[in-house]
């Protein structure tokens, strides 16, 4: 007999700010000596902690490139190496969206935390995220051409629960849809 996997719920996407001292020190622990050459945009605290992550910052340097920071506490590290991304490097022409890392893990029994983050062009007004095959959108923390999505998604205690993948949604300053991950998986228009 197979077990079905149990269905998942998103329970909350509420962030909390990160206060400037502690955005400091994650930017610290995560980037060494090349920190004071980043200022955060996004610093948020997810609305469930892993044993690993309770937390994101996203900062940019002059040059426009960005790093990821998932904090736990005050301190940060990155999953990239190196933790930045150089936009012009990994985008071409017609791209509305980037990708930064993205990821699930346990927060806890039946809970996961989801976490993702990425940039966005300007023609890009708003974006917003859905879970798995649940149509509804949740809003992203949205802020000097970056965002991140998070969420505390209930999987049950069935060890064969799937964390939903999450999939982004891009706006115009219409509110028209420009972009959908589940219908054009890149991020050309």
């Amino acid at each position: 007999m197979t077990t079905r996997p149990a269905p998942s719920t998103v329970t909350s996407t509420t962030t909390t700010p990160i206060d400037a001292g502690t955005v400091a020190g994650i930017l610290n622990s995560c980037l060494g000596s090349e920190a004071p050459q980043f200022h955060s945009v996004i610093a948020v605290r997810t609305p469930v902690a892993s044993s690993d992550t309770d937390g994101v910052v996203i900062a940019v340097n002059s040059a426009d490139q960005y790093v990821q920071c998932e904090s736990k506490g005050a301190k940060g590290t990155s999953m990239s190496v190196p933790p930045t991304f150089i936009n012009d490097r990994l985008w071409g022409t017609g791209h509305l969206i980037e990708y930064f890392d993205s990821f699930s893990e346990p927060a806890g029994t039946g809970q996961t935390l989801s976490l993702g983050a990425g940039h966005y062009t300007p023609d890009v007004a708003k974006v917003t995220v859905s879970y798995g095959d649940d149509p509804k959108e949740y809003p992203t923390v949205m802020a000097g051409g970056a965002f991140v999505h998070t969420a505390a998604i209930t999987t049950g205690n069935n060890k064969n629960s799937l964390t939903p993948t999450p999939y982004i949604h891009a706006y115009n300053a219409a509110d028209k849809e420009i972009y959908n991950q589940k219908k054009q998986p890149t991020t050309k228009p």
